[in-house]
């Protein structure tokens, strides 16, 4: 019997409904990551100090990589969900890859996504692509922990049961057990403390060193990842790749650490190659 346990706080999905029309908490995640990541953005660009006189988009120029980014998240996203995550499924029913209504986005395939985006436009407008990964990375954390927040008020991607732990919760159709509220884990970790991380990393002279912003945000983000999967419940579809104890913290390895780690190896590759070329 569970000794602890928090009920959800019922908040509704639906943030604003003007006749027919709801907008959700989940979709207003995206647009105000991709806003604020666009704020901060203009901030960095217009810091001459931070680059060393390092060619870098213009503050105007934003707009079209914002463009080029959503694009890529959106695309990426579903595909590497598609992919990754519930293949067989889609190759019964190839119709269902366009209902993105009905869920379904892969953080990793939304950052390889995103990463084609990032090229192509610095392919386009002339600038070097590391500084444009860079630039990119260190405001990617604000969208993701604004995401992994309105994965907490849609009560999906719960956690793993944690019966003895007081701050569990019992989520809608997770069943009776009290769980880990790992989307906000997720959300602190790879959203509020890799934003601050990159921002040290920045201030230090980061994006002086094409790569380097870009190569901690690969191996910082893929470390927060594989610990918050240690609590996190894995997909139903999926369940684990190898292990089956799911109440043990050693009990599987699930997808999201397996493509977290050629994340951290990329990363790891960017560095060094950033201090070598310093």
């Amino acid at each position: 019997m569970p000794t602890f346990a928090i009920s959800f706080p019922m908040i509704d999905p639906v943030a604003l409904s003007l006749g027919p029309l709801s907008v959700k908490w989940y979709g207003l995640a995206y647009v105000a990551g991709l806003l604020g990541g666009w704020w901060y953005a203009r901030k960095l660009v217009a810091a001459d100090g931070l680059w060393a006189g390092r060619a870098r988009p213009k503050a105007e120029e934003l707009d079209d990589m914002l463009l080029f980014v959503a694009a890529g998240v959106v695309l990426g996203g579903r595909l590497g969900f598609v992919l990754f995550y519930d293949l067989a499924r889609y190759i019964e029913r190839p119709q269902d890859i366009l209902a993105i209504w009905q869920g379904g986005m892969s953080f990793h395939g939304g950052l390889i996504g995103a990463a084609t985006g990032l090229w192509l436009f610095a392919r386009r407008r002339g600038y070097p692509a590391l500084s444009v990964f860079d630039l990119a990375s260190a405001v990617v954390p604000i969208g993701l922990g604004l995401g992994r927040i309105a994965n907490f008020i849609n009560a999906e991607l719960w956690g793993r049961p944690a019966p003895e732990v007081p701050w569990a919760m019992v989520f809608p159709n997770g069943g009776p057990l009290p769980r880990h509220p790992s989307q906000l884990y997720e959300a602190f970790s790879e959203g509020l403390l890799l934003f601050i991380l990159l921002a040290i990393v920045v201030r230090l002279g980061g994006l002086k060193r094409p790569g380097l912003v870009a190569g901690v945000f690969g191996m910082a983000y893929a470390v927060a990842r594989i610990v918050c999967e240690f609590f996190r419940e894995p997909d139903a579809q999926l369940g684990f790749l190898f292990g089956r104890n799911v109440d043990a913290l050693s009990g599987g390895v699930t997808m999201g650490m397996l493509l977290s780690l050629p994340l951290f190896v990329a990363g790891l590759v960017l560095v060094l190659r950033a201090r070598r070329a310093a």
